[in-house]
C-alpha cells in the first residue's frame, strides 16, 4: 500500500503487470486484500483500473465482484477517488454483463447517490454514455425527486443531463406541471434551478412537445412579474416571446372583417 499510493511507485506496479502469470497472481492477491483501500486511493485506485484491462479473464470477473459488491455496501463512489474509479471501471468494461450489472446498481441507487457530492457524478457519467435502459433507469428512480434535486447545484446537473433525452425528459417535465405554481415559481428563481426551468421550455419547444411547452409556460406566466426580479430573467424573456405570439394569433384568429 505504501507504494502504490505513491505516484511513481503505483506507474511502477502497473508496468509490472502482464509479465507473466505468477507475477499476476501475486498483484491479484494483493489487491484482493486490500481492494478498498486500493479503489478509494487516488495513486493506487489507478493499479486496480490496471489490473481489470491486463489481468486474465477469471482475475478480471473476481475484481468486477468486488467492484459490484463494495458498490452496492460501502459506496465506492461515495469516496472522492472511489467516484472516479467507478466511473472508469464502468467506462472500460469490456464484459456487457458486468458493465450492465454496474450501471443497474447506479440506476436503483440513484436518489441517494443523487445528493451527494460526489456520488453525483457517477450518476451524471452514467446519463452520458446513452445507454437507453441505464437512462430510464434512472429517470424512473428520480421521479418526485426531480424539483428537489434542481434546487441543488450538483442535483441540477442530472435534472439537466435527463432533459436531453426524450424518453426520460417527459419524467422531467410531467412533475415540473404537477407541482404547485408557486414552488416551480420560487425554482425558477433558484441560482440552479433557473438554469433546469429554462432549459425545460427549450427542449419541449425543439421537441414538438406542444402539450408540454404551452403547459409550462402557462403555469409560469402568472408569476412573470417576481421572475424580473430574480436569475429567472432567461426564462421571462421566452416567456414574453411566447405570449406575444399567442395574443397575435388569437387577434388574427377573431379580428372582424371591416
Amino acid at each position: 500500500m505504501k507504494v502504490v499510493r505513491n505516484k511513481y511507485g503505483s506507474r511502477r506496479v502497473q508496468k509490472l503487470f502482464g509479465i507473466s502469470d505468477d507475477v499476476d497472481a501475486f498483484f491479484y492477491a494483493a489487491i484482493l486484500r486490500r481492494f478498498f483501500h486500493i479503489i478509494t486511493d487516488n495513486y493506487a485506485s489507478y493499479v486496480a483500473i490496471r489490473a481489470m484491462v491486463v489481468f486474465d479473464q477469471v482475475k478480471g470477473h473476481a475484481l468486477y465482484d468486488h467492484v459490484l459488491h463494495h458498490a452496492l455496501d460501502i459506496y465506492i463512489a461515495s469516496n472522492q477517488y472511489g467516484c472516479i474509479a467507478l466511473n472508469k471501471f464502468i467506462t472500460d468494461a469490456d464484459d456487457p454483463f458486468y458493465r450492465n450489472l454496474l450501471l443497474e446498481v447506479v440506476g436503483r441507487n440513484a436518489p441517494c447517490l443523487s445528493n451527494d457530492p460526489s456520488e453525483n457524478f457517477v450518476v451524471q457519467h452514467v446519463l452520458k454514455l446513452h445507454d437507453l435502459l441505464c437512462r430510464l433507469n434512472v429517470a424512473v428512480r428520480l421521479r418526485g425527486h426531480c424539483v428537489d434535486l434542481s434546487f441543488k447545484k450538483y442535483g441540477s446537473y442530472i435534472v439537466e443531463k435527463l432533459l436531453e433525452a426524450e424518453e426520460s425528459m417527459a419524467v422531467v417535465v410531467l412533475e415540473f406541471l404537477e407541482c404547485d405554481g408557486d414552488r416551480l415559481m420560487r425554482l425558477a428563481r433558484n441560482e440552479f434551478g433557473n438554469f433546469v426551468v429554462f432549459k425545460a421550455i427549450r427542449v419541449t419547444q425543439e421537441m414538438s412537445r406542444v402539450d408540454p411547452f404551452w403547459g409550462l409556460v402557462h403555469k409560469l406566466m402568472p408569476f412573470l412579474h417576481l421572475l424580473r426580479r430574480s436569475r429567472g430573467i432567461n426564462i421571462v424573456n421566452i416567456l414574453l416571446i411566447k405570449n406575444n405570439i399567442l395574443q397575435t394569433s388569437w387577434s388574427r384568429l377573431f379580428k372582424l372583417p371591416s
